[in-house]
C-alpha cells in the first residue's frame, strides 16, 4: 500500500471492524461471516478472493445494508469516513447508497430494470440525490457513457438493457455507479459472465478510473487472474474468515496460507499439454458442413435488423475427442451449440452424427446429442427432485420408470454424488454438485455427442478444477466425444484436443489446441490470447510471442 508525504499508510475510505454475519438456523455453519476486518485506503483497489460460500460477497452486502432475509449482522462496525454505517437510520443510509457508496453487480441484466431506457435508470440517480434540471441530467447522463467509452453514447440513452450486448450493459452500471462520484465502488464478481477480450476492457476501464477520480475499490472475485490484473491488495477469505491478506505481488509469488496456495494451484495454465494430440485419422462422429444462421429482430421503434448468427461453419469432431469452440460473446458459439442439439433449426448447411444427417424430430435428436448448459441452476426444474430429472429422458424414451432411476442412482455415483441424493431438490446441492447433476442428466440418455455450454463458466476456480476433471474422467473410461463451447482460453487448453476459434459467426483459425495456442496465425486468435487476465503474473503460460492489436475493423468494448 503506497504512504503519504510523511510515511504513514494513507487514511482509510472504509473499514470493516471485526464484522460477523449469522447464518439461519440449520445452515451448514453458524455464520456466513466471522470476525471479519479490512481497511481499504483511498485510491487502492482492495481484490476479495474466495471460493462460492467464502463470505466474500455477503461482506459487500453488509457494508451496503443490502442483505438477504434470514442473514443478521451479530456484531462488528463498518465505518466510512469515521461514521458506524450499520448504525444510521435506514433515511440516512439511504442517502449514502450511490452517492458515497455504490456497487457494481456480477450481473447487469437482472440488476437493471428491463422496462426503463438506460437514460431513465442514469437520471433517476441524479433525480434521486441532487435538485438538476432535466436538461443538466441529461448532459451528465451522456457524460457518464462517454466516460465508461460506450460507444454511441446517444443511441445508448434511448436503449433498453435488452438491446446491449453484455459488456455495454456492464458498462453502464458502472456509469451509474459512479455517476455520483461516491468515495467508495464495490465491484461483485462483475466480469465473471464476460467473455476474454470485454473482461479485459471492463478491467481497464475501472483501473482507469479509479487511478482518475481515486476512488476506493473493493472488488470481489473468485478468479485469481483478474486479481493478478487489477489488484493492490488481496484479501482471501475462506468459510467466513479471512486467512490472508498483503499486497498482490507478496499473495501471488509466496502465498502464506495453504487455503491461498490451493486457489491458486488450481487455476487452470494456458499452455496445452504436449502430449495430448488428436488422432488425424480418427473417425469423425460429428461433422458440421457450411451451417448458416440468421435472426432477424426489429425494436418498438427500430427498423427490421439480420443478424448474421452462423457463416458458413464448417467443423469436425473425432470420436472420443474434445472439440473446444472459443470467441467472444456474439461470435455464434452458442449458436452452433444449439443447432448440433436440435433446439435451433439452421438455414443451410448440413449435421451429421455418425454419417447420418442429424433426425429433425427432437426426440430423435436427443437420443444422439444431449446437452450440458452454462447455469446449473437454471437449467433444473427446481420443484422437481434431482433423479427424477435425470431419469426423465429415459422415461420419455420408453424405459419402465422403475429402470430409470436406478440408471440415475448410478449416474449419480459415476458423476461422484450419493446415489441416496436422487432424492433431493435442486437447491438442496451447491453449484458444482448442480453441474454434475446436469451432466448425468446429458449421460442418461447414451449420446453419440456431448455438447458442454459453458458448462464451468459460473463456477469458482477450484469447483471449476473438479467438474473439468470430472469430465476428462468420463472421457477416458467411456470415449466421450465433446463439443466443447467456452470463452476462457485456459479451459480450453486444459480440456480440449483441437480448438475452432469463432468471430462474426464465422471459424477464423482451427487446428490442435496447443499449436493455435502456442502459434496463433491470425490476429484475433493473438488478441484472445494477449487478453486473458493475469497471464504473466501467473505465469499461466506462453502464447503468442508479443500481444497483438485486434485486427482493422475488431469490436470495440461490447460490441
Amino acid at each position: 500500500m503506497p504512504a503519504d508525504a510523511e510515511g504513514a499508510a494513507p487514511a482509510a475510505a472504509l473499514a470493516v471492524e471485526a464484522l460477523t454475519v449469522a447464518l439461519p438456523p440449520g445452515a451448514d455453519r453458524p455464520f456466513a461471516l466471522r470476525e471479519g476486518s479490512l481497511r481499504l485506503a483511498r485510491g487502492e483497489i482492495l481484490c476479495v478472493v474466495g471460493e462460492s460460500g467464502s463470505g466474500k460477497s455477503v461482506m459487500a452486502m453488509a457494508v451496503m445494508r443490502l442483505l438477504a432475509p434470514g442473514l443478521r449482522v451479530e456484531s462488528g462496525r463498518v465505518l466510512l469516513a469515521g461514521a458506524d454505517l450499520l448504525a444510521l437510520p435506514e433515511e440516512e443510509m439511504r442517502r449514502v447508497r450511490g452517492r458515497r457508496v455504490a456497487m457494481v453487480f456480477q450481473e447487469p441484466m437482472t440488476a437493471l430494470n428491463p422496462l426503463m431506457t438506460v437514460g431513465a435508470q442514469l437520471a433517476e440517480t441524479w433525480r434521486t440525490h441532487t435538485d438538476l434540471s432535466a436538461a443538466e441530467i441529461r448532459a451528465r447522463s451522456l457524460e457518464a457513457l462517454r466516460e465508461v467509452a460506450l460507444p454511441d453514447p446517444e443511441g445508448a440513452l434511448r436503449a433498453y438493457p435488452h438491446e446491449l450486448s453484455g459488456g455495454q450493459r456492464q458498462r453502464a452500471m458502472i456509469a451509474t455507479a459512479l455517476a455520483l462520484e461516491p468515495e467508495v465502488l464495490i465491484c461483485d464478481e462483475p466480469t465473471t459472465a464476460l467473455d476474454v477480450t470485454t473482461q479485459a476492457q471492463v478491467l481497464s476501464l475501472i483501473r482507469g478510473l479509479q487511478r482518475r477520480r481515486g476512488t476506493a475499490v473493493l472488488f470481489i472475485t473468485h478468479d485469481f487472474g483478474v486479481v493478478a490484473e487489477i489488484a493492490d491488495r488481496v484479501a482471501v477469505m475462506h468459510r467466513g474468515e479471512l486467512v490472508e491478506e498483503g499486497p498482490v505481488s507478496r499473495v501471488l509469488t509466496a502465498p502464506a496460507h495453504d487455503y491461498t496456495r490451493r486457489l491458486l494451484a488450481a487455476v487452470p495454465p494456458l499452455r496445452a499439454p504436449p502430449s495430448r494430440r488428436p488422432d488425424a485419422a480418427g473417425e469423425a462422429v460429428l461433422e458440421v458442413r457450411g451451417l448458416t444462421k440468421t435472426y432477424s429482430a426489429a425494436g418498438l421503434f427500430r427498423r427490421r435488423r439480420a443478424t448474421r448468427a452462423l457463416d458458413g461453419v464448417s467443423v469436425t469432431l473425432k470420436r472420443g475427442a474434445t472439440l473446444g469452440v472459443v470467441g467472444e460473446s456474439g461470435s455464434g458459439k452458442s449458436t452452433l451449440a444449439r443447432c448440433v442439439v436440435g433446439l435451433l433449426a439452421p438455414d443451410g448447411g448440413e449435421i451429421r452424427i455418425a454419417g447420418a444427417p442429424l433426425p429433425r424430430a427432437r426426440a430423435e435428436a436427443a437420443k444422439l446429442v444431449q446437452m450440458v448448459f452454462q447455469d446449473p441452476y437454471a437449467s433444473l426444474n427446481p420443484r422437481r427432485r434431482a433423479g427424477e430429472q435425470v431419469a426423465q429422458g429415459p422415461v420419455a424414451a420408453g424405459a419402465p420408470r422403475v429402470e430409470a432411476m436406478e440408471r440415475a442412482r448410478g449416474l449419480f455415483e459415476l458423476v461422484g454424488l450419493d446415489p441416496a441424493a436422487v432424492s433431493r431438490f435442486p437447491h438442496e446441492f451447491s453449484g458444482g454438485q448442480r453441474q454434475r447433476i446436469g451432466i448425468a442428466r446429458a449421460l442418461a440418455m447414451r449420446p453419440r455427442v456431448l455438447v458442454a455450454d459453458e458448462p464451468v463458466s459460473a463456477l469458482d476456480v477450484s469447483v471449476q478444477a473438479q467438474v473439468l476433471e470430472l469430465l476428462r474422467g468420463l472421457r477416458a473410461r467411456f470415449g466421450l466425444s465433446t463439443l466443447f463451447i467456452t470463452h476462457d482460453l485456459r479451459v480450453a487448453a486444459q480440456v480440449c484436443d483441437e480448438v475452432a476459434v469463432m468471430r462474426d459467426g464465422a471459424v477464423v483459425e482451427a487446428g490442435p489446441v496447443a499449436e493455435v495456442f502456442a502459434t496463433p496465425r491470425h490476429a484475433y486468435t493473438r488478441a484472445l490470447l494477449a487478453a486473458v487476465p493475469g497471464r504473466e503474473a501467473l505465469g499461466l503460460g506462453e502464447g503468442p510471442s508479443a500481444p497483438a492489436a485486434p485486427p482493422a475493423g475488431a469490436p470495440t468494448a461490447g460490441e
